[in-house]
């Protein structure tokens, strides 16, 4: 089967973006401030303006929280309107959710059989499969695994207003068991935000357990991450979140010690993530 263009997937997406001088303000000014300020001085603004960002961070780095405050966009407090509306950070995880959901449309309306079933792992809440599964224009349904079950009240809320309640199954359990939690076929594998917290050695792990229930030729959807983001020591002192950059070539290799290939990638424009499609070769 000829692989799709997914870059022209892509097209018409708007992006959020950094304008040059912005660009160099960042890298002069407000990265090196951010990155070697004292550590409690720091939590301690964020902490007296009462950072919501900041609070679920703290709670549970990188987690789900963390997530649907820089998805949204619209925070009230003064220090997240600038995290969550200046930081790249931020920029880039809305910038990414858009990407994936275009590149999951694509392949679900793709996919030969239907009603596509698409397997999130780590899935959270499920922003990006909801958005996925509203774009596409094919039915599908998705089973949404994640080790632990707190996002998934919010979940089940949120496909409820999108209308796919009925069409996602949320199932707690650890991705690499995933094998005894599905009810049907698997024909298309989401597993986007995962690799960056985890060491080499789980990440093929977990390749290797959805290999194992995905049909030849089906696809996986999975992304980098780099340091382009510029505030890593930042992340790392004030919000005690440790992310492992990869590059696309050191991912692709763990992927293929699972057994996938012909890999493909599309860049969001902030150069932090590249969301990257590989399959289960065809015997």
């Amino acid at each position: 089967m000829e692989k799709p263009d997914i870059a022209a997937w892509a097209e018409g997406l708007e992006f959020e973006r950094i304008s040059t001088v912005r660009k160099v303000l960042k890298a002069g000014l407000v990265n090196p401030l951010a990155n070697f300020a004292p550590a409690g001085l720091l939590k301690g603004l964020l902490s007296i303006t009462k950072s919501e960002l900041a609070a679920a961070n703290w709670k549970d780095p990188g987690g789900w929280r963390s997530m649907v405050i820089s998805y949204d966009g619209r925070p009230t407090q003064i220090a997240d309107k600038v995290l969550v509306n200046a930081g790249t950070m931020s920029m880039a995880l809305r910038n990414r959710r858009k990407l994936a959901a275009r590149m999951l449309c694509g392949l679900i309306d793709s996919c030969p059989s239907e009603p596509v079933h698409v397997l999130c792992l780590g899935a959270g809440p499920g922003h990006i499969i909801s958005d996925a599964m509203a774009q596409a224009k094919r039915n599908s349904v998705a089973t949404l695994v994640d080790l632990s079950s707190d996002a998934f009240d919010y979940g089940r809320q949120l496909a409820q207003r999108m209308g796919l309640d009925q069409r996602m199954r949320f199932v707690q359990g650890d991705v690499r068991d995933v094998a005894g939690m599905l009810d049907r076929r698997v024909d298309l594998v989401k597993m986007m935000g995962i690799c960056e917290y985890l060491p080499d050695e789980i990440v093929v792990s977990i390749a290797k357990a959805v290999y194992g229930v995905m049909p030849a030729g089906s696809a996986v959807v999975f992304n980098t991450l780099t340091p382009a983001h510029g505030t890593d020591r930042f992340f790392r002192r004030v919000f005690g979140l440790h992310m492992i950059h990869r590059s696309a070539d050191a991912l692709q290799a763990l992927m293929a010690q699972a057994g996938f290939g012909e890999f493909q990638g599309v860049a969001e424009p902030l150069g932090v993530y590249e969301v990257m499609v590989a399959r289960k070769p065809v015997q």
